[in-house]
């Protein structure tokens, strides 16, 4: 730009200045000089009414004619309205969040599964889920991703640590196929990565993978036959000790392992017979009132000779108030020559009775199971959970385990009322 006025400064001038003070080279350019020496360039400007000055940069980073060109651009944007104080924050602010960005999407897929860990730790209700997310990730999808960045894993990369699996080992791979969808969700939520989420099922492996009920080999619990419980309810019961009698009050309930050893005093009410499992300890994360037979509360009365003092455990461990291993049970049917079936199996034997042998509603029996319904339509409408009527059945599977003389071809056992 050709120079019009003698108040504009020369590159010399600039050179030389020494005193401390504003010098104009025009158009609202000045050079600003300090009492200690230091130059900058300032651009000086209204706007609104208000007067504003804006620092360009410091002499002699940034010589006269840069200068000129920056206070240039600046007249321009004042001229349209545009603060150049407030553009340049603006800017400033962009790159900021562009590089925030940025170093969000740089961070790892394993980071991001610890993260996810970290924030539903207190949901899960024992460590042993836990564990198991840990280790299925680190041994399966950790070599193969875990240290990119999740914005760079697609459908190849999911598919890579899937498919090897999705045969031999179907339920391993949908459980870590479901795993690797949460953590993904997760990174999405805090903008650790964008797009759709390729673990996802529906619309997407859906099209690419069978479907897991067709390949997956159904393991069913090795189950004792119903007409032979009454000679195991009489083995059972001359075993010594806790794991015993928590095996009999869990076939006399058809309870799971975990809601039986696990069971408090506080939780029985002797007096209407009753036991109410609290919904951190059942599989469904809801209560379940279970009646108890004349049997059952007599397995309770054995369990208070052998308790200690005020302890709140029904079956404890030999350590003290604290409920049994999950794998006492298991230890006792093989002690019992039994290692052919196992605790869990147990609710099958009940489950084949009620059909074989009763009359009972499939509702009532499975309501007796804390089964919930598939069917999300019943399960809206269907409010009762058939106390009195699991009642009678209770009382009946009691009498059965403890009737040696039962013959079960042809027998059934009526609902009455």
């Amino acid at each position: 730009m050709p120079r019009t006025g003698k108040e504009w400064l020369s590159p010399l001038a600039v050179q030389r200045q020494k005193a401390a003070g504003l010098y104009a080279d025009g158009n609202g350019l000045y050079l600003r000089v300090t009492e200690s020496g230091a130059k900058y360039w300032a651009f000086r400007y209204s706007l609104g009414g208000k007067r504003r000055e804006m620092f360009l940069g410091k002499f002699p980073d940034m010589s006269l004619a840069n200068a000129r060109d920056e206070a240039g651009e600046c007249r321009k944007q004042v001229k349209r309205g545009t603060d150049p104080i407030d553009a340049r924050k603006a800017v400033a602010e962009n790159t900021k969040a562009q590089k925030a960005i940025v170093d969000a999407r740089a961070v790892t897929f394993k980071d991001c599964a610890e993260g996810y860990m970290e924030a539903h730790r207190d949901s899960w209700r024992n460590a042993k889920h836990k564990q198991q997310w840990e280790n299925t990730l680190a041994h399966y999808a950790y070599p193969v991703f875990g240290d990119l960045p999740t914005e760079d894993i697609g459908l190849p990369l999911v598919l890579k640590v899937l498919q090897p699996l999705w045969k031999p080992r179907t339920e391993t791979a949908k459980r870590l196929r479901g795993r690797i969808e949460a953590v993904l969700d997760w990174a999405h939520a805090r903008d650790y990565r964008s797009g759709e989420n390729p673990a996802r099922w529906k619309g997407k492996l859906q099209t690419l993978l069978a479907a897991p009920s067709k390949i997956a080999t159904v393991k069913h619990h090795p189950a004792l036959p119903y007409a032979d419980i009454h000679p195991f309810m009489e083995a059972a019961k001359q075993q010594e000790g806790t794991a015993a009698l928590a095996l009999q009050f869990l076939i006399l309930t058809a309870s799971r392992t975990n809601e039986a050893i696990g069971m408090r005093w506080a939780e029985i009410d002797e007096a209407k017979g009753e036991w109410r499992v609290p919904a951190d300890r059942m599989k469904g994360h809801r209560e379940h009132r279970v009646p108890l037979s004349h049997d059952a509360l007599a397995v309770l009365e054995r369990a208070k000779a052998l308790r200690k003092g005020k302890g709140t455990v029904v079956f404890p461990s030999p350590r003290g108030d604290a409920p049994l291993s999950n794998m006492a049970l298991a230890v006792l049917l093989r002690r019992m020559g039994r290692a052919d079936i196992t605790v869990h199996g147990f609710r099958s034997t009940f489950r084949d009775w009620c059909a074989e042998v009763t009359a009972y509603p499939r509702e009532i029996a499975e309501a007796c199971l804390a089964h919930i319904s598939g069917d999300k339509v019943e399960s809206a409408y269907l409010r009762s959970d058939f106390f009195d009527k699991r009642r009678q059945l209770m009382d009946a599977w009691a009498r059965y385990c403890a009737t040696p003389s039962i013959k079960t071809e042809g027998t059934v056992v009526k609902l009455r009322g």
